[in-house]
């Protein structure tokens, strides 16, 4: 992702249709532009799946709380390596760490749904009791860039 495109003015158009609200695009649009890209084809590849919208728009929101770390790729590489070590972090650092928490803070204050914060909230940790597990599987495979075929 390090020479992620920016988005086109198409694919703006068509994030704006997934999330449905100008102030959840706006969080989308405040993050870097590889973590733009990859909510987009993260959201592409639900919607081409045949999933309902609001997974779409979990799928492309998903990381939006990076944006507080403010890191590029090689402090994030960083950032995974101490994670990985279990090594106590704090600032930006913890910031990264605990990005989907406060990317669900984030789209909670913005109107997102209850699915959309959940799943910004616990996708780097295990489904939470609330989400079906079709719809965390489904979006966890399409996070890692595993999700093929259509939905039943």
């Amino acid at each position: 992702m390090l020479l992620a495109r920016p988005l086109s003015e198409d694919e703006v158009s068509t994030v704006r249709a997934w999330v449905g609200s100008d102030r959840l695009l706006e969080l989308f649009m405040a993050q870097q532009v590889a973590d733009q890209r990859h909510g987009y084809e993260t959201g592409k590849a639900v919607a081409a799946a045949g999933h309902r919208l609001e997974l779409v728009a979990a799928a492309a929101l998903h990381d939006v709380g990076k944006i507080h770390s403010r890191f590029g790729p090689v402090r994030r590489s960083i950032a995974t390596v101490l994670m990985g070590l279990k090594l106590p972090l704090g600032g930006r650092w913890a910031a990264y760490r605990d990005h989907g928490e406060l990317g669900a803070i984030d789209l909670e204050r913005a109107g997102a749904s209850d699915l959309i914060v959940s799943f910004a909230r616990h996708h780097q940790h295990r489904r939470p009791p609330e989400m079906a597990p079709e719809d965390w599987s489904v979006l966890n495979r399409a996070d890692l860039g595993t999700l093929t075929g259509t939905s039943g």
